[in-house]
């Protein structure tokens, strides 16, 4: 198949693009040029994505099969793409996120539960929203808390941070809190098994690994992969409502049960995660921390310091 992949030089585009590689199709990426492609020979469409009259003259006589977009965060990011290729593609697969739930007291969330018109992924739903009422042939996809190597968000290496230097991981309420992530591997698998499947045409999808885990959890199975005891971890809990950090980020989750169904997925898709919790932290341990020397840069702990002397 002829594939557009928007970006594809970072993170889940890294992953995505190598699978579709993998697998024989012809995978064209479209992104500024500012980071080389993930794989040797692919066509590069330069193209700032943003600038519609010059995505328009990039893309209007090109026809692709498959088209994803892993990285509109609003629906202006989207919706010229999706004029500019309507009807010259014949399925469109769209990168939202599980952030786009409303809380709610009945977990884990299911793919038909209520959004939060307030969330900070509202852009995304809106997108979906844009996709389903024009007919447009797609399907969309809500993970969770992605991880493994090559994230650029400090999600386990937050932990890893803490855990290779011998710190307390100060972990806001009373650890208990549930949460669940995903391998970035598991994701691509993921949405190259959705793509040409008529099943999965007009549906959003949860993916995530299939447990869930406690931020103490984490943390224990984040010095497993690390090849420490997590029973010499020092976990603190603090009440983060007695602290303002201002802009800095004290903890890399959000201080709630957040964990979603990924049944639909493996129903449709024929779909299973191939990473559990540990070997999937151990890849991004043993992958990309290790190897990247982020077990020895300079990390900045000052939110940590204030949290340990309040509670000393």
């Amino acid at each position: 198949m002829r594939v557009l992949v928007m970006g594809g030089t970072r993170f889940i585009g890294v992953y995505l693009t190598r699978l579709l590689v993998e697998k024989g199709h012809e995978v064209t990426l479209l992104n500024r040029g500012r980071k080389p492609s993930p794989v040797e020979g692919l066509e590069v469409i330069q193209c700032d994505r943003t600038q519609g009259d010059e995505l328009k003259s990039k893309l209007a006589h090109r026809h692709f099969e498959w088209v994803f977009d892993n990285n509109g965060r609003e629906l202006s990011d989207t919706q010229p793409l999706v004029e500019v290729l309507r009807g010259k593609t014949e399925h469109f697969l769209y990168m939202s996120s599980a952030g786009v739930y409303l809380k709610t007291d009945q977990l884990p969330h299911c793919e038909a539960d209520p959004v939060d018109p307030k969330s900070r992924h509202k852009g995304k739903h809106e997108t979906e929203s844009y996709l389903a009422h024009h007919d447009e042939p797609f399907t969309s996809f809500r993970p969770t808390y992605i991880y493994g190597p090559l994230n650029y968000n400090p999600l386990e290496s937050w932990f890893f941070d803490r855990i290779v230097r011998d710190r307390p991981i100060p972990i806001p309420g009373n650890g208990l809190h549930i949460t669940q992530l995903g391998h970035v591997a598991d994701l691509a698998s993921a949405m190259v098994a959705a793509a040409g499947n008529s099943k999965t045409i007009g549906k959003i999808y949860n993916i995530s690994g299939d447990r869930y885990v406690t931020f103490d959890g984490l943390a224990r199975a984040c010095a497993l992969a690390a090849g420490k005891d997590p029973e010499q971890l020092q976990l603190i809990h603090y009440d983060p409502k007695q602290f303002d950090f201002g802009k800095r980020k004290a903890f890399p989750m959000r201080v709630q049960h957040f964990f979603a169904s990924n049944q639909q997925a493996k129903q449709d898709l024929g779909w299973q995660p191939a990473y559990d919790l540990v070997s999937g932290l151990r890849d991004a341990f043993e992958n990309d921390y290790l190897p990247s020397g982020a077990d020895r840069a300079e990390v900045d702990f000052s939110t940590d310091e204030e949290i340990l002397t309040a509670l000393a």
